[in-house]
């Protein structure tokens, strides 16, 4: 199939629809379909693989990190994009991608699929603070029903994200599709640093116990819970480190709040860290992921860590219900901070628990493998076409 997506984000700006996009264009190509992606161009500029068409961007104000495509020049590919013949277009985000996919999916005749990656609900208040919650909630809610609508399909990432759409009262046809993980590789990086290298370079001493987050520093992940949680750790393992990996709006909130607590020499903040290697070492060396997002569609980077052999502590919400199963590699907490240090605590205390979960963990990852997940994308891909041209010959 010849596959046309459109995305407001991707590399170099790094969050889970960036991953996404990533794996799904590896995986679609090594089972022999083409797939171009229309993305935004960023300042620092960017080395692309073939297949990638970057846009003229404008910076968002109050908002650092993403950029807006500037839609007459998306629209003005128009020509060029017909040649191509593309059988379908598939939207990964609701801003400049979504309005210009359904125009251009009009234009060319072709049916128009999106994925709802994030649900912004719960997101839209940590950065438009000035207006109502209720009221952003509200908004949020109404623009997705009319955007979904205006969608031959949808995609959810998870059972959690389909029925919140259904509660809006979204009656495009919905599919539950998780983003795979890219097992080769991700987990067989040439270079990727050994254990002890990672703990050498940041100054960690070998004695101690490691807890990491990696994701972005946004408010609604709820790091926080993390850092407060910490202090019931550090009474039964005075070693431990929190290290905190990704960049974002929260970051230096989350520093105060660790010097607050008096636990600033227990956090390490790294930044982002490269998936080449250096991520793969900090996976590695942590003894225990912890993870407590409330919003997460899917939450991909609890499979990265169960795939390199890390054992997961984390609530249960949301998306990462679909992912989290009790004993495969991690265990549950409440979002409690007794109950969640209790269960930290547990791992750092019974190596032969921690092992045991390490070793699920890995056998569990592997049946998220991207080609999988792609296989039912093609599927989806191909009802979708049979069905839209059936009903453009009635």
């Amino acid at each position: 199939m010849n596959i046309l997506m459109i995305s407001d984000v991707y590399f170099p700006r790094v969050n889970g629809v960036s991953t996404s996009i990533a794996s799904f264009r590896g995986a679609l190509e090594r089972l022999g379909h083409s797939v171009t992606l229309i993305c935004p161009d960023y300042p620092l500029g960017q080395v692309d693989e073939p297949g990638v068409m970057r846009i003229r961007s404008r910076r968002i104000p109050g908002d650092p990190e993403d950029r807006m495509m500037r839609y007459r020049d998306l629209l003005a590919l128009t020509p060029q994009l017909a040649d191509k013949a593309f059988d379908l277009i598939h939207v990964h985000t609701p801003f400049t991608a979504h309005y210009a996919g359904v125009a251009l999916g009009r234009r060319l005749g072709i049916p128009v699929v999106a994925t709802y990656h994030t649900l912004f609900e719960e997101y839209v208040h940590h950065y438009i603070r000035w207006l109502p919650r209720h009221w952003l909630r509200l908004s949020a809610r109404r623009l997705s029903v009319h955007q979904c609508q205006q969608l031959s399909a949808l995609i959810a990432p998870s059972q959690a994200m389909q029925q919140a759409l259904t509660r809006y009262g979204v009656t495009t046809p919905t599919t539950v599709i998780a983003t795979g993980l890219a097992l080769e590789s991700f987990c067989h990086t040439q270079g990727a640093q050994h254990e002890s290298d990672f703990r050498a370079h940041y100054g960690l001493p070998q004695e101690a116990r490691l807890l990491l987050y990696v994701g972005r520093a946004a408010f609604e992940k709820n790091i926080d819970f993390l850092i407060d949680m910490l202090p019931k750790v550090l009474a039964e393992h005075p070693t431990t480190r929190l290290i905190i990996t990704g960049e974002g709006p929260a970051h230096d909130s989350l520093v105060r709040r660790a010097q607050e607590l008096g636990v600033a020499e227990s956090v390490l903040f790294l930044g982002y860290l490269d998936r080449s290697g250096p991520l793969q070492a900090a996976y590695r060396a942590a003894d225990v992921f912890v993870f407590a997002s409330r919003t997460e569609t899917q939450g991909l980077v609890l499979l990265e860590a169960m795939a390199l052999g890390t054992p997961v502590v984390s609530t249960a919400m949301m998306g990462t219900l679909d992912v989290l199963k009790e004993g495969e590699g991690c265990l549950i907490a409440e979002e409690n901070h007794d109950d969640f240090a209790t269960k930290v605590n547990r791992l750092l205390s019974d190596e032969a628990l921690r092992q045991q979960l390490a070793e699920r963990a890995q056998s569990y990852a592997a049946s998220w493998h991207e080609d999988i997940k792609s296989m039912e994308l093609v599927t989806l891909y191909r009802q979708l076409t049979a069905e839209y041209l059936a009903d453009v010959r009635k």
